[in-house]
């Protein structure tokens, strides 16, 4: 591709697609009594995932689009966890069946800022309102510099089977940048602690493009991680939105590399973890051959929800805390986000859905193109179209944009199957947005980070 098309491309601002339609779609329309509804109406067989999210952090990094509170005191927490245990039961009381649960994700935030009683309790709540497929993965976001041993011990005696650690850089100039000041050394004590606690599965979080970041400084990143060996990395851009985000205008703009310096680091990263054997995974995910996920993409069975690239296929997603997001067959479904709200609703007796979006057949057709396009680099419209009933010739000819970026190399077609090029994969999104029916009513509204 042409650097000025590389540019042109990389510059539009389009959803990372971990739903379709995108969460600025959802609406008031739909809220708790269609929720509560959805809920009774889950069949007999219904696989479940569950999230819970813990929006609460000891300090703020500048860089972070996260959803989260900053407190120094634990009588904030205590109290949401309280809510957060009223809603579990709330949830679960409209479940005629209790689905299995296949995958449990705590996410923040920092869920390991609760006590590790706390997090017990919890478990333990989980699993009395609903089984537990034995195979079942247990996630945790864990943020190393606050991982108390005692809390790793928690973990471990929970059942947690996989921990997602944030690092971003090691870089000691960029970490002041961005004020999230964390050694090595920490990180390698909370690796080690959770092995040693039976917590195998590890992964990595980086993120390039942050101020005074260099693709050498992202490399030696790189190279530090290896030496922990984790089973997965997630690298993702840094998207400046201070129009959004007011706490980024403390970093200053004109230390954050251009758009061609950020595609280097990117490159760059991917090159280190490919040369040292890791599979990459789409968009932004690296993971060992053996490790799940890499084998989910190899066999095709890849999928993407709200936290990402994921080997998850229970057909419902359950959202437990402020702000959560939940995807049943009939469609998505949101929390009240601010604290107070969530809380107040929920000592009312109600769940706590404010908004959300009821799929329509030409939404679920739309949505297994994309999805199949973010996992695969690849889609068989022809298979997919006759899934849902749909003329795969009719809607290729729907699609203004396909000629354009076949002409620019971004996407191959070969009769009804489409294949982005492997030097066009950072482009994915482009791509996938070609089946987007909804994106030119909100585009500014999503991140552009690549």
């Amino acid at each position: 591709m042409r650097q000025d098309l590389k540019a042109h491309y990389a510059d539009e601002r389009l959803p990372r697609y971990t739903s379709y339609p995108a969460s600025p779609h959802f609406t008031g329309a739909v809220g708790p009594a269609a929720y509560a509804e959805w809920l009774r109406a889950l069949p007999a067989e219904t696989t479940a995932s569950l999230y819970l999210h813990v929006p609460f952090c000891r300090s703020l990094c500048w860089y972070c689009g996260c959803h989260t509170h900053i407190t120094r005191h634990d009588a904030p927490i205590d109290d949401y966890l309280a809510s957060l245990r009223k809603e579990i039961g709330l949830v679960a009381g409209h479940l005629e069946r209790r689905p299995a649960v296949r995958h449990v994700h705590f996410g923040g935030g920092t869920p390991t800022i609760m006590a590790p009683a706390a997090f017990r309790e919890l478990m333990a709540l989980l699993r009395a309102h609903f089984p537990f497929a034995p195979e079942a993965e247990i996630a945790v976001e864990i943020d190393p510099r606050t991982l108390a041993p005692a809390m790793i011990r928690a973990l471990g005696e929970a059942g947690v089977t996989r921990a997602s650690l944030g690092v971003q850089s090691f870089d000691p100039a960029v970490q002041a940048a961005i004020r999230r000041r964390q050694d090595y050394a920490v990180t390698e004590a909370a690796v080690a602690g959770l092995r040693a606690a039976g917590i195998r599965r590890i992964n990595l979080d980086l993120i390039y493009g942050l101020p005074h970041q260099s693709v050498e400084s992202c490399v030696e990143t790189v190279r530090q991680c290896l030496a922990l060996r984790p089973d997965r990395l997630a690298v993702f851009g840094y998207a400046h939105v201070p129009s959004f985000k007011k706490h980024q205008r403390l970093i200053d703009a004109a230390t954050l590399p251009d758009a061609a310096a950020r595609r280097a680091q990117a490159q760059a990263v991917a090159d280190a973890l490919a040369g040292a054997g890791y599979r990459r995974i789409g968009l932004d995910h690296y993971a060992l051959p053996d490790d799940p996920m890499a084998v989910a993409r190899a066999e095709g069975q890849l999928h993407r929800n709200f936290q990402g690239y994921t080997t998850d296929s229970s057909d419902a997603l359950i959202g437990f805390g402020a702000s959560a997001i939940g995807r049943l067959p009939q469609g998505y479904v949101q929390n009240e986000p601010a604290l107070r709200a969530y809380a107040a609703r929920v000592a009312a007796n109600d769940v706590a859905t404010v908004r959300g979006y009821a799929l329509t057949p030409e939404d679920r057709l739309r949505a297994a193109l994309i999805e199949r396009i973010m996992c695969d680099g690849a889609v068989e419209v022809g298979a997919v179209c006759r899934s849902h009933g749909r003329d795969p010739e009719a809607l290729l000819a729907s699609l203004p944009r396909l000629r354009a970026l076949t002409d620019h190399g971004l996407v191959k077609r070969e009769g009804m199957r489409l294949t982005i090029p492997d030097d066009a994969r950072a482009f994915v999104r482009n791509v996938a947005a070609l089946f987007d029916a909804h994106l030119g009513t909100s585009a500014a509204m999503h991140s552009c980070a690549a």
